[in-house]
């Protein structure tokens, strides 16, 4: 059995570390950054965030054509720097490294790929989930 392809995204978001971990975190808040493009919401989403605890966040084509739940088990947490989870049988690291005022918290994911699309399928994906994360949360700043 090979090992699954390790994918990294980041982002920086401009604001202050405690907003971005709750955001991050928050169901209403997922429920508004979580999709990939325009065409697509997530409808629902809970989070238990404790080792043990479960998440699950229901993503929908806004054209109900399809829909699935992207869903797991969080299997360590250390508040404000380090979410891990499992997901099937693949695993997600999402560090938080505070740069300070002058350079926003960075939010690093790691994730293991699959197989049934392209490893720069998945990077992209991934990446346009948190790039739309980094523009909530200056976004809900700004207002």
């Amino acid at each position: 059995m090979t090992q699954p392809t390790r994918i990294t995204v980041s982002a920086v978001v401009a604001a202050p570390l405690a907003d971005v971990w709750r955001a991050y975190t928050t169901p209403a808040d997922i429920m508004v950054w979580n999709t990939a493009s325009p065409d697509w919401h997530t409808t629902a989403a809970t989070v238990d965030l404790r080792p043990g605890g479960a998440f699950s966040s229901r993503m929908e084509a806004k054209d109900g054509s399809f829909g699935f739940d992207f869903a797991g088990t969080y299997t360590r947490i250390e508040p404000h720097r380090l979410i891990e989870y499992s997901f099937g049988d693949r695993l997600a690291r999402v560090e938080f490294a505070d740069g300070g005022s002058a350079q926003g918290v960075t939010v690093t994911v790691a994730f293991d790929g699959e197989t049934s699309h392209s490893e720069e399928q998945q990077r992209s994906g991934w990446q346009a989930i948190l790039d739309n994360f980094a523009r909530h949360v200056t976004g809900k700043l700004a207002t």
